[in-house]
Protein backbone atom coordinates (compact mmCIF):
# COMPACT_ATOMS: atom_id res chain seq x y z
CA UNK A 1 0.00 0.00 0.00
CA UNK A 2 2.78 2.75 0.97
CA UNK A 3 4.40 1.98 -2.68
CA UNK A 4 1.07 2.22 -4.23
CA UNK A 5 0.76 5.73 -2.59
CA UNK A 6 4.03 6.55 -3.34
CA UNK A 7 3.66 5.92 -7.10
CA UNK A 8 0.34 7.71 -7.40
CA UNK A 9 1.68 10.60 -5.93
CA UNK A 10 4.81 11.32 -7.96
CA UNK A 11 3.53 11.56 -11.36
CA UNK A 12 1.15 14.87 -9.51
CA UNK A 13 4.59 16.21 -8.03
CA UNK A 14 6.61 15.69 -11.10
CA UNK A 15 3.60 18.06 -13.43
CA UNK A 16 3.80 20.49 -11.39
CA UNK A 17 7.41 21.42 -12.21
CA UNK A 18 6.86 20.70 -15.37
CA UNK A 19 4.49 23.64 -15.95
CA UNK A 20 6.49 26.02 -13.95
CA UNK A 21 9.79 25.43 -16.37
CA UNK A 22 7.31 25.93 -19.38
CA UNK A 23 6.27 29.07 -17.96
CA UNK A 24 9.97 30.06 -16.90
CA UNK A 25 11.51 29.29 -19.94
CA UNK A 26 10.24 31.10 -22.39
CA UNK A 27 6.83 30.25 -22.99
CA UNK A 28 4.23 32.30 -25.27
CA UNK A 29 3.79 35.85 -23.61
CA UNK A 30 1.46 38.30 -23.96
CA UNK A 31 2.27 40.51 -27.12
CA UNK A 32 3.76 44.00 -26.73
CA UNK A 33 1.20 46.52 -25.82
CA UNK A 34 -0.88 44.65 -24.07
CA UNK A 35 -1.86 46.81 -21.85
CA UNK A 36 -2.53 49.33 -24.10
CA UNK A 37 -4.99 47.12 -26.11
CA UNK A 38 -7.17 46.06 -22.86
CA UNK A 39 -7.35 49.81 -22.00
CA UNK A 40 -8.72 50.58 -25.13
CA UNK A 41 -10.93 47.60 -25.35
CA UNK A 42 -12.30 48.78 -21.85
CA UNK A 43 -12.88 52.14 -23.08
CA UNK A 44 -14.66 51.00 -26.13
CA UNK A 45 -16.71 48.66 -24.34
CA UNK A 46 -17.71 51.64 -21.75
CA UNK A 47 -18.52 53.78 -24.60
CA UNK A 48 -20.80 51.20 -26.19
CA UNK A 49 -22.77 51.26 -22.77
CA UNK A 50 -26.35 52.56 -23.06
CA UNK A 51 -26.30 55.70 -20.97
CA UNK A 52 -22.74 56.45 -21.87
CA UNK A 53 -23.90 59.33 -24.18
CA UNK A 54 -26.71 60.49 -21.87
CA UNK A 55 -23.80 61.02 -19.33
CA UNK A 56 -21.35 62.56 -21.51
CA UNK A 57 -23.48 65.06 -22.69
CA UNK A 58 -25.15 66.16 -19.23
CA UNK A 59 -21.65 66.32 -18.27
CA UNK A 60 -19.72 68.02 -20.83
CA UNK A 61 -22.80 70.56 -21.31
CA UNK A 62 -23.02 71.29 -17.62
CA UNK A 63 -18.97 71.32 -17.44
CA UNK A 64 -18.99 73.76 -20.22
CA UNK A 65 -21.62 76.39 -18.52
CA UNK A 66 -20.03 76.22 -15.21
CA UNK A 67 -16.51 76.98 -16.83
CA UNK A 68 -17.68 79.71 -18.66
CA UNK A 69 -19.13 81.28 -15.30
CA UNK A 70 -16.08 81.18 -13.96
CA UNK A 71 -14.23 82.61 -16.92
CA UNK A 72 -17.18 85.10 -17.13
CA UNK A 73 -16.45 86.76 -13.77
CA UNK A 74 -13.01 86.66 -14.31
CA UNK A 75 -12.65 88.32 -17.78
CA UNK A 76 -15.99 90.96 -16.90
CA UNK A 77 -14.70 92.32 -14.15
CA UNK A 78 -12.78 95.14 -15.30
CA UNK A 79 -14.49 95.68 -18.21
CA UNK A 80 -17.80 96.26 -15.46
CA UNK A 81 -15.69 98.67 -13.66
CA UNK A 82 -14.85 100.94 -16.79
CA UNK A 83 -18.80 100.94 -17.05
CA UNK A 84 -19.05 102.21 -13.66
CA UNK A 85 -21.08 98.80 -12.37
CA UNK A 86 -19.73 96.72 -9.90
CA UNK A 87 -16.93 94.06 -10.63
CA UNK A 88 -20.02 91.48 -10.47
CA UNK A 89 -22.04 92.92 -13.05
CA UNK A 90 -21.77 90.74 -16.10
CA UNK A 91 -21.28 87.64 -13.69
CA UNK A 92 -24.82 88.26 -12.26
CA UNK A 93 -26.74 88.46 -15.16
CA UNK A 94 -24.90 85.47 -16.56
CA UNK A 95 -25.75 83.12 -13.91
CA UNK A 96 -29.45 84.30 -13.69
CA UNK A 97 -29.28 83.40 -17.64
CA UNK A 98 -27.63 79.60 -16.60
CA UNK A 99 -30.29 79.34 -13.77
CA UNK A 100 -32.98 79.97 -15.85
CA UNK A 101 -31.39 77.93 -19.01
CA UNK A 102 -30.50 74.83 -17.02
CA UNK A 103 -33.99 74.80 -16.12
CA UNK A 104 -35.15 74.58 -19.75
CA UNK A 105 -32.16 71.99 -20.12
CA UNK A 106 -33.97 70.11 -17.43
CA UNK A 107 -37.67 70.10 -18.66
CA UNK A 108 -36.22 69.78 -22.26
CA UNK A 109 -34.59 66.61 -20.99
CA UNK A 110 -38.01 65.20 -19.46
CA UNK A 111 -40.38 66.01 -22.30
CA UNK A 112 -41.50 63.14 -25.05
CA UNK A 113 -40.49 63.49 -28.23
CA UNK A 114 -43.72 64.00 -29.71
CA UNK A 115 -43.93 67.37 -27.90
CA UNK A 116 -40.69 68.68 -28.89
CA UNK A 117 -42.11 68.07 -32.51
CA UNK A 118 -45.25 69.77 -31.35
CA UNK A 119 -43.41 72.91 -30.46
CA UNK A 120 -41.26 73.18 -34.05
CA UNK A 121 -43.75 75.30 -35.65
CA UNK A 122 -44.82 77.87 -32.62
CA UNK A 123 -41.03 78.34 -32.29
CA UNK A 124 -40.65 79.09 -35.79
CA UNK A 125 -43.63 81.45 -35.63
CA UNK A 126 -42.34 83.51 -32.67
CA UNK A 127 -38.87 83.79 -33.88
CA UNK A 128 -39.91 85.12 -37.22
CA UNK A 129 -41.90 87.68 -35.57
CA UNK A 130 -39.56 88.84 -32.98
CA UNK A 131 -37.02 89.16 -36.18
CA UNK A 132 -39.22 91.40 -37.76
CA UNK A 133 -40.20 93.37 -35.15
CA UNK A 134 -36.15 93.77 -34.54
CA UNK A 135 -36.41 95.64 -38.02
CA UNK A 136 -39.01 98.28 -36.84
CA UNK A 137 -37.72 101.59 -35.89
CA UNK A 138 -38.01 102.67 -32.36
CA UNK A 139 -38.16 98.68 -31.22
CA UNK A 140 -35.05 96.96 -32.40
CA UNK A 141 -31.86 98.21 -31.24
CA UNK A 142 -28.28 98.12 -32.57
CA UNK A 143 -25.59 97.04 -30.81
CA UNK A 144 -21.52 97.21 -31.99
CA UNK A 145 -23.31 97.86 -35.39
CA UNK A 146 -25.75 95.09 -35.86
CA UNK A 147 -29.71 95.90 -35.51
CA UNK A 148 -30.10 92.45 -34.05
CA UNK A 149 -31.45 93.23 -31.03
CA UNK A 150 -35.05 94.06 -28.87
CA UNK A 151 -35.16 96.20 -25.31
CA UNK A 152 -36.52 94.26 -22.56
CA UNK A 153 -36.56 97.23 -20.31
CA UNK A 154 -33.65 97.45 -18.13
CA UNK A 155 -30.34 95.67 -18.23
CA UNK A 156 -31.83 93.43 -20.06
CA UNK A 157 -31.83 92.79 -24.13
CA UNK A 158 -32.87 90.32 -26.24
CA UNK A 159 -31.42 88.78 -29.42
CA UNK A 160 -33.88 86.92 -31.62
CA UNK A 161 -31.89 85.09 -34.07
CA UNK A 162 -30.39 83.01 -31.50
CA UNK A 163 -33.78 81.72 -31.22
CA UNK A 164 -33.81 81.34 -34.69
CA UNK A 165 -31.19 78.70 -34.57
CA UNK A 166 -33.37 76.26 -32.61
CA UNK A 167 -36.29 77.41 -34.50
CA UNK A 168 -34.67 76.16 -37.58
CA UNK A 169 -33.56 72.46 -36.47
CA UNK A 170 -36.72 71.80 -34.64
CA UNK A 171 -38.73 72.41 -38.06
CA UNK A 172 -36.47 71.50 -40.13
CA UNK A 173 -36.08 68.23 -38.15
CA UNK A 174 -39.80 67.46 -38.45
CA UNK A 175 -40.03 68.51 -41.63
CA UNK A 176 -37.73 66.19 -42.99
CA UNK A 177 -39.15 63.01 -40.96
CA UNK A 178 -42.56 63.92 -41.88
CA UNK A 179 -41.17 63.69 -45.71
CA UNK A 180 -39.05 60.82 -45.07
CA UNK A 181 -42.07 58.85 -43.68
CA UNK A 182 -44.08 59.99 -46.89
CA UNK A 183 -41.07 58.62 -48.99
CA UNK A 184 -40.53 61.73 -50.73
CA UNK A 185 -36.99 62.68 -49.54
CA UNK A 186 -36.14 60.80 -53.23
CA UNK A 187 -37.07 63.79 -55.20
CA UNK A 188 -35.31 66.91 -54.78
CA UNK A 189 -38.17 69.24 -55.16
CA UNK A 190 -39.64 68.01 -51.71
CA UNK A 191 -36.05 67.90 -50.35
CA UNK A 192 -35.50 71.43 -50.94
CA UNK A 193 -38.82 73.23 -50.54
CA UNK A 194 -39.68 74.35 -48.06
CA UNK A 195 -36.54 73.87 -45.80
CA UNK A 196 -34.70 76.20 -48.02
CA UNK A 197 -36.64 79.16 -48.55
CA UNK A 198 -37.57 79.29 -44.98
CA UNK A 199 -34.52 79.25 -44.10
CA UNK A 200 -33.17 81.74 -46.35
CA UNK A 201 -36.31 84.00 -45.12
CA UNK A 202 -34.46 83.70 -41.72
CA UNK A 203 -31.11 84.62 -43.12
CA UNK A 204 -32.55 87.65 -44.64
CA UNK A 205 -34.04 88.73 -41.97
CA UNK A 206 -30.67 88.01 -40.03
CA UNK A 207 -28.67 90.00 -42.72
CA UNK A 208 -30.97 92.77 -42.99
CA UNK A 209 -29.34 93.69 -39.02
CA UNK A 210 -25.74 93.07 -40.15
CA UNK A 211 -25.24 90.20 -38.47
CA UNK A 212 -22.74 87.97 -40.58
CA UNK A 213 -21.63 85.57 -37.83
CA UNK A 214 -25.66 84.20 -36.71
CA UNK A 215 -26.41 83.90 -40.66
CA UNK A 216 -23.34 81.39 -41.18
CA UNK A 217 -24.36 79.23 -38.07
CA UNK A 218 -27.93 79.53 -39.54
CA UNK A 219 -26.37 77.83 -43.17
CA UNK A 220 -24.29 75.63 -41.19
CA UNK A 221 -27.57 74.07 -39.52
CA UNK A 222 -29.16 74.12 -43.11
CA UNK A 223 -26.34 71.87 -44.82
CA UNK A 224 -26.28 69.74 -41.95
CA UNK A 225 -30.11 68.93 -42.07
CA UNK A 226 -29.60 68.70 -46.00
CA UNK A 227 -26.38 66.49 -45.42
CA UNK A 228 -28.18 63.62 -42.62
CA UNK A 229 -31.27 63.71 -45.29
CA UNK A 230 -29.53 62.24 -47.89
CA UNK A 231 -29.20 65.18 -50.02
CA UNK A 232 -27.14 64.25 -53.44
CA UNK A 233 -23.50 65.81 -54.00
CA UNK A 234 -24.50 67.62 -56.94
CA UNK A 235 -27.70 69.17 -55.04
CA UNK A 236 -25.65 69.79 -52.04
CA UNK A 237 -22.86 71.56 -53.92
CA UNK A 238 -25.11 73.65 -55.42
CA UNK A 239 -27.10 74.76 -52.64
CA UNK A 240 -23.01 75.51 -51.26
CA UNK A 241 -22.01 77.31 -54.20
CA UNK A 242 -24.91 79.55 -54.27
CA UNK A 243 -24.51 80.23 -50.51
CA UNK A 244 -20.86 81.04 -50.96
CA UNK A 245 -21.71 83.19 -53.89
CA UNK A 246 -23.76 85.40 -51.62
CA UNK A 247 -21.36 85.76 -48.74
CA UNK A 248 -19.08 86.31 -51.38
CA UNK A 249 -20.53 89.34 -52.44
CA UNK A 250 -21.75 90.12 -48.56
CA UNK A 251 -18.09 90.33 -48.02
CA UNK A 252 -16.73 92.20 -51.16
CA UNK A 253 -19.25 95.18 -50.69
CA UNK A 254 -18.97 95.89 -46.92
CA UNK A 255 -15.50 97.92 -46.02
CA UNK A 256 -15.61 96.12 -42.67
CA UNK A 257 -15.94 92.17 -43.58
CA UNK A 258 -13.27 92.68 -45.76
CA UNK A 259 -10.82 94.74 -42.90
CA UNK A 260 -12.18 91.13 -40.65
CA UNK A 261 -11.32 88.82 -43.69
CA UNK A 262 -7.31 90.64 -43.87
CA UNK A 263 -6.88 90.38 -40.30
CA UNK A 264 -6.39 86.51 -40.19
CA UNK A 265 -3.13 85.58 -39.36
CA UNK A 266 -1.98 88.92 -38.56
CA UNK A 267 0.76 89.99 -36.01
CA UNK A 268 0.76 93.43 -36.01
CA UNK A 269 -2.52 95.83 -35.50
CA UNK A 270 -1.55 97.23 -38.89
CA UNK A 271 -2.58 100.71 -39.45
CA UNK A 272 -5.23 102.98 -37.61
CA UNK A 273 -5.66 99.07 -35.50
CA UNK A 274 -7.70 97.82 -37.80
CA UNK A 275 -6.41 94.30 -36.44
CA UNK A 276 -6.28 95.20 -32.89
CA UNK A 277 -8.56 92.80 -31.07
CA UNK A 278 -7.11 89.80 -33.42
CA UNK A 279 -3.68 90.60 -32.71
CA UNK A 280 -4.54 90.77 -29.05
CA UNK A 281 -6.13 87.77 -29.12
CA UNK A 282 -3.04 85.89 -30.27
CA UNK A 283 -1.17 87.89 -27.53
CA UNK A 284 -3.21 87.01 -24.89
CA UNK A 285 -2.86 83.06 -26.21
CA UNK A 286 1.01 83.11 -26.68
CA UNK A 287 1.54 84.65 -22.90
CA UNK A 288 -0.81 82.10 -21.39
CA UNK A 289 2.06 79.46 -21.48
CA UNK A 290 1.51 75.59 -20.76
CA UNK A 291 -0.60 76.48 -17.40
CA UNK A 292 -1.54 80.51 -17.55
CA UNK A 293 -0.64 83.31 -15.58
CA UNK A 294 -3.57 82.11 -12.97
CA UNK A 295 -7.11 82.78 -12.31
CA UNK A 296 -8.45 86.67 -12.47
CA UNK A 297 -4.63 87.46 -13.54
CA UNK A 298 -5.16 88.64 -17.09
CA UNK A 299 -3.32 91.60 -18.49
CA UNK A 300 -5.01 91.93 -21.77
CA UNK A 301 -8.45 92.25 -19.78
CA UNK A 302 -7.44 95.77 -18.88
CA UNK A 303 -8.68 97.10 -21.62
CA UNK A 304 -6.11 95.52 -24.33
CA UNK A 305 -8.60 93.29 -25.81
CA UNK A 306 -12.27 94.27 -26.58
CA UNK A 307 -14.99 91.89 -25.77
CA UNK A 308 -12.88 90.07 -23.40
CA UNK A 309 -16.16 88.04 -22.18
CA UNK A 310 -17.63 87.78 -25.03
CA UNK A 311 -15.93 87.05 -28.40
CA UNK A 312 -12.89 86.59 -26.98
CA UNK A 313 -13.39 84.71 -23.88
CA UNK A 314 -11.26 81.91 -25.04
CA UNK A 315 -8.61 84.28 -25.14
CA UNK A 316 -8.51 85.28 -22.19
CA UNK A 317 -9.25 81.33 -20.62
CA UNK A 318 -5.37 80.97 -22.83
CA UNK A 319 -4.11 83.48 -20.98
CA UNK A 320 -5.27 82.41 -17.64
CA UNK A 321 -5.23 78.91 -17.66
CA UNK A 322 -2.67 78.31 -20.32
CA UNK A 323 -3.10 75.32 -22.99
CA UNK A 324 -4.09 72.97 -20.05
CA UNK A 325 -7.35 75.21 -19.78
CA UNK A 326 -7.70 76.00 -23.69
CA UNK A 327 -6.93 71.83 -24.38
CA UNK A 328 -9.30 71.13 -21.70
CA UNK A 329 -12.57 73.28 -23.19
CA UNK A 330 -11.90 72.05 -26.57
CA UNK A 331 -11.68 68.07 -25.26
CA UNK A 332 -15.03 68.95 -23.03
CA UNK A 333 -16.43 70.65 -26.69
CA UNK A 334 -15.10 67.31 -28.85
CA UNK A 335 -16.72 64.52 -26.06
CA UNK A 336 -20.23 66.51 -26.40
CA UNK A 337 -20.16 66.86 -30.27
CA UNK A 338 -19.04 63.05 -30.30
CA UNK A 339 -21.77 62.05 -28.10
CA UNK A 340 -24.13 63.96 -30.02
CA UNK A 341 -23.33 62.47 -33.58
CA UNK A 342 -23.62 58.82 -31.58
CA UNK A 343 -26.89 59.54 -30.64
CA UNK A 344 -28.11 60.95 -34.61
CA UNK A 345 -26.24 57.69 -35.50
CA UNK A 346 -27.92 55.17 -33.18
CA UNK A 347 -31.58 55.96 -33.43
CA UNK A 348 -33.92 54.54 -35.96
CA UNK A 349 -36.34 57.83 -35.34
CA UNK A 350 -35.71 59.83 -38.22
CA UNK A 351 -37.44 63.46 -35.91
CA UNK A 352 -34.51 62.54 -33.65
CA UNK A 353 -31.88 62.16 -36.27
CA UNK A 354 -32.50 64.95 -37.70
CA UNK A 355 -32.54 67.11 -34.72
CA UNK A 356 -29.68 65.53 -32.98
CA UNK A 357 -27.27 65.84 -35.80
CA UNK A 358 -28.77 69.76 -36.33
CA UNK A 359 -27.96 70.34 -32.67
CA UNK A 360 -24.08 68.75 -33.10
CA UNK A 361 -24.23 70.70 -36.29
CA UNK A 362 -24.87 74.13 -34.40
CA UNK A 363 -22.54 73.71 -31.41
CA UNK A 364 -19.86 72.47 -33.33
CA UNK A 365 -20.05 74.47 -36.07
CA UNK A 366 -20.41 77.92 -33.50
CA UNK A 367 -17.31 76.94 -31.57
CA UNK A 368 -15.39 76.09 -34.46
CA UNK A 369 -15.81 79.46 -35.77
CA UNK A 370 -15.07 81.26 -32.34
CA UNK A 371 -12.18 79.62 -31.85
CA UNK A 372 -10.58 80.01 -35.33
CA UNK A 373 -11.02 83.55 -35.37
CA UNK A 374 -9.33 83.81 -32.04
CA UNK A 375 -6.59 81.91 -32.94
CA UNK A 376 -6.39 83.79 -36.07
CA UNK A 377 -7.11 80.90 -38.72
CA UNK A 378 -11.03 82.31 -39.79
CA UNK A 379 -12.30 85.89 -39.68
CA UNK A 380 -13.32 87.49 -36.77
CA UNK A 381 -17.36 86.37 -37.32
CA UNK A 382 -18.99 87.74 -34.02
CA UNK A 383 -20.44 84.37 -32.73
CA UNK A 384 -20.10 83.61 -28.90
CA UNK A 385 -18.56 80.47 -28.02
CA UNK A 386 -21.72 78.29 -27.02
CA UNK A 387 -22.51 77.53 -23.20
CA UNK A 388 -19.41 79.76 -22.39
CA UNK A 389 -19.57 83.60 -23.22
CA UNK A 390 -21.40 85.74 -21.55
CA UNK A 391 -24.88 86.45 -23.55
CA UNK A 392 -28.49 84.91 -21.86
CA UNK A 393 -29.63 85.23 -25.40
CA UNK A 394 -27.30 82.68 -26.73
CA UNK A 395 -27.22 80.70 -23.24
CA UNK A 396 -30.82 80.16 -23.24
CA UNK A 397 -31.30 78.35 -26.72
CA UNK A 398 -28.30 76.38 -26.48
CA UNK A 399 -29.32 74.75 -23.28
CA UNK A 400 -32.63 74.30 -24.24
CA UNK A 401 -30.82 72.18 -27.29
CA UNK A 402 -28.48 70.30 -24.74
CA UNK A 403 -31.49 69.28 -23.16
CA UNK A 404 -32.58 68.04 -26.31
CA UNK A 405 -29.92 65.75 -26.89
CA UNK A 406 -30.20 64.65 -23.24
CA UNK A 407 -33.92 63.94 -24.15
CA UNK A 408 -32.73 61.90 -27.40
CA UNK A 409 -29.83 59.80 -25.32
CA UNK A 410 -32.48 58.71 -22.73
CA UNK A 411 -34.90 57.94 -24.98
CA UNK A 412 -33.10 54.86 -26.59
CA UNK A 413 -34.39 51.60 -25.95
CA UNK A 414 -31.52 50.47 -24.31
CA UNK A 415 -30.88 53.56 -22.21
CA UNK A 416 -34.51 53.11 -20.72
CA UNK A 417 -33.93 49.53 -19.47
CA UNK A 418 -30.80 51.07 -17.83
CA UNK A 419 -32.46 53.77 -16.16
CA UNK A 420 -35.53 51.60 -15.37
CA UNK A 421 -33.32 49.24 -13.60
CA UNK A 422 -31.66 52.13 -11.54
CA UNK A 423 -34.68 53.55 -10.05
CA UNK A 424 -35.09 52.94 -6.37
CA UNK A 425 -38.38 50.87 -6.89
CA UNK A 426 -37.56 49.09 -9.64
CA UNK A 427 -34.16 47.76 -7.39
CA UNK A 428 -36.88 46.74 -4.44
CA UNK A 429 -38.66 44.66 -6.33
CA UNK A 430 -35.81 42.59 -8.17
CA UNK A 431 -33.93 42.51 -4.97
CA UNK A 432 -37.59 41.01 -3.42
CA UNK A 433 -38.09 39.19 -6.56
CA UNK A 434 -34.51 37.35 -5.93
CA UNK A 435 -35.49 36.28 -2.31
CA UNK A 436 -38.40 34.40 -3.44
CA UNK A 437 -36.23 32.89 -6.07
CA UNK A 438 -34.43 30.97 -2.84
CA UNK A 439 -34.96 27.50 -2.07
CA UNK A 440 -37.00 26.49 0.90
CA UNK A 441 -33.66 24.63 2.28
CA UNK A 442 -31.52 28.22 2.45
CA UNK A 443 -31.54 29.85 5.75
Amino acid sequence: MPAEESVRVRPAKARRPAAVRVRSTGGPRSPRGGGARRLYERARRAWDRPLTAYYVILGAGLLITVLGLVMVYSASMIKALELGKPGTYFFRKQFLAAVIGAGLMAIAARMPVKLHRALAYPLLMGAVFLMVLVQVPGIGMSVNGNRNWLYLGGPFQLQPSEFGKLALVLWGADLLARKQDKRLLTQWKHMLVPLVPVAFMLLGLIMLGGDMGTAIILTAILFGLLWLAGAPTRLFAGVLATAGLIGFLLIKTSPNRMSRLDCMGANEPGPGGSCWQAVHGIYALASGGWFGSGLGASVEKWGQLPEPHTDFIFAITGEELGLAGTLSVLALFAALGYAGIRVAGRTEDPFVRYAAGGVTTWITAQAVINIGAVLGLLPIAGVPLPLFSYGGSALLPTMFAVGLLIAFARDEPAAKAALAVRRPGVRWKTMRRRVKKRSSGER
